[in-house]
């Protein structure tokens, strides 16, 4: 590339021609849009929107995870340069199109707003047509979001990551914590427990409210093909939200998150896990817990940005060219 051209195409976040395309850019300079792509408000002909919700107000332990968007965002800068690994050469950011939505705003002194404002937030993008890929947050900001996708789709098939059930019994509905979200969505009918799964769960948990699980344990000895070939089975072709707290992950590869705990799955794990979930037929995903404050080398940050752009692939795959 010339210097002419090179000036031509600074900022990429805010310069690109065409929405579609690899990002040939410094890594270490300019916006920190997600995979370089272009900030837009404007959804016409746009397949996913990554949104950021930097939100911790919900946690148990260690807040942070507010500036997981932002830290995700600046570790994606390291790969819109090839078409991801492992995809038979599929190209996401070249076949399709992809905007960074930037981040929901909100009043962080008035916590009792904020469950609404992010399902109105989520529900504005998916009603206009495309999906959505969250970048948190803590973990509660997934049961608004799932709000708004169950009005669009009904009770949902929802895949897990995590080391937490986030099971544990809560009626009152009112309150905001990262570890009864998914108790709530189940009794308020927005997941369909029987098309469900967790996986990498390694913590104890009294009622999984009829939700299967796939234990980190499970995991290591059967290994990632037959985690992937059993939550094939059980969502079939049902619409599928994908969250992926970033404690599934061993301590080891992901220490900057708020509630750690040991004998998780490696990065690698992971990785074949979401690669060979390709063709279920994800409408939507998070990746949540990223606290980049507890992580001195950011690496829970890169890990949540090839998360994400997995996700995306998930979420694309069906309508690849083939």
């Amino acid at each position: 590339m010339s210097l002419e051209d090179a000036k031509s195409q600074i900022d990429l976040a805010f310069t690109r021609p065409d929405r579609k395309g690899l990002a040939y850019e410094n890594a270490f300079g300019g916006a920190t849009s997600f995979m370089r792509r272009q900030y837009s408000k404007d959804l016409q002909r746009v397949e996913l929107a990554v949104t950021g919700v930097p939100f911790d107000q919900a946690v148990t332990h260690r807040a942070g995870a507010r500036f997981g968007p932002r830290a995700i965002r600046e570790a994606s800068a390291l790969q819109p340069f090839d078409p991801p690994y492992g995809w038979d050469g599929f190209d996401p950011l070249g076949d399709h199109v992809i905007v960074d939505y930037g981040d929901l705003a909100f009043d962080y002194a008035h916590t009792p707003s904020f469950p609404g404002l992010l399902e109105a937030h989520i529900g504005g993008i998916i009603r206009q047509g495309p999906g959505t890929i969250t970048l948190g947050g803590d973990h509660f900001i997934t049961l608004p979001i799932l709000r708004a996708y169950a009005e669009k789709y009904g009770p949902m098939s929802v895949i897990q990551f995590d080391a937490h059930s986030d099971l544990w019994a809560d009626d009152d509905m009112e309150r905001i914590d990262h570890g009864t979200f998914m108790y709530k969505a189940v009794k308020l009918g927005l997941v369909d427990v029987t098309r469900s799964v967790q996986i990498g769960i390694r913590t104890e948990c009294d009622d999984y409210c009829g939700m299967p699980f796939i234990d980190a344990r499970t995991c290591h000895e059967r290994g990632s093909q037959y985690v992937t070939q059993k939550v094939k089975e059980i969502v079939g072709d049902s619409p599928t939200y994908v969250t992926f707290d970033i404690d599934a992950l061993d301590p080891a590869f992901a220490p900057g998150t708020g509630t750690p705990v040991w004998g998780g799955l490696a990065s690698w794990q992971a990785a074949a896990m979401l690669r060979d979930l390709a063709g279920i037929n994800m409408v939507g995903g998070d990746v949540v817990e990223v606290s980049p404050a507890y992580d001195t080398t950011g690496v829970t940050a890169i890990a949540g940005a090839h998360i994400a752009m997995e996700l995306c692939c998930l979420a694309l795959w069906n309508q690849r060219k083939k």
